[in-house]
């Protein structure tokens, strides 16, 4: 199976990481042929992939900002490459299958949409992918060697994202008024940013907060029990 990504931001990087790591061979487009030989140039299995190589493809996979695929697939087929044989996986959170497929109704588009934190993939190959339908076969082992595969709706991607990120963005905001408040020195927030918020969450998420945290945690139970 001949596969192919387009893409080499943090996501590409992270999914390039452990696809190398199982020994897939996976070529690398960018428009830039330099920017995509550097960045091979860390992955044992990858190769640079030419514009006419892209018609030789099993498997696209776009791990492009939503507003560059329809636009890249344009540019494709444009240049005389229909992409008839190829499975392209939209990767992009924000743009939903169905409207690529609307726009090219010929060519064979799944979403593979990824639900989490690019770095928390890189660093862990803890990735959960969400997809609403089964995959093939072998679109589905490239994906389970990244994470977890679930079959639900698109827009569950959007919503979960969003919120995730905005109440972190707001608990950094809170943390970063009440240390000032509080006239503690700088290196103190960048500690709790850094390092402290983001490991108590995960912790509590694992169940295996220490004394102190389980302290805090039934505290804030019985305040919010009290309301």
């Amino acid at each position: 199976m001949k596969v192919g990504l387009a893409g080499i931001g943090k996501l590409g990087t992270a999914m390039m990481k452990h696809w190398s790591q199982n020994g897939r061979v996976i070529g690398v487009y960018h428009p830039t042929k330099a920017k995509a030989k550097r960045f091979i140039q860390q992955y044992q299995y990858g190769y640079v992939l030419s514009e006419k190589e892209l018609l030789h493809l099993d498997v696209l996979i776009l791990a492009l900002p939503a507003k560059e695929i329809i636009p890249f697939i344009d540019h494709l087929l444009v240049e005389r490459n229909p992409l008839s044989n190829t499975c392209i996986i939209n990767m992009a959170t924000t743009l939903y299958t169905k409207d690529i497929k609307s726009q090219f109704p010929d060519l064979r588009v799944l979403g593979v949409k990824f639900m989490g934190h690019g770095r928390d993939l890189l660093e862990r190959r803890n990735g959960l992918f969400i997809t609403e339908s089964s995959l093939p076969s072998d679109v589905q082992e490239l994906f389970q060697e990244l994470g977890k595969i679930k079959v639900d709706n698109e827009e569950q991607v959007v919503r979960v994202n969003k919120l995730a990120t905005y109440y972190a963005v707001k608990t950094a905001l809170e943390i970063e008024k009440k240390f000032t408040k509080e006239a503690l020195d700088i290196e103190y927030v960048q500690r709790a940013l850094t390092s402290l918020a983001p490991e108590v969450i995960r912790s509590y998420s694992k169940g295996s907060l220490g004394h102190f945290g389980r302290e805090i945690a039934k505290e804030l139970e019985t305040e919010r029990s009290s309301k």
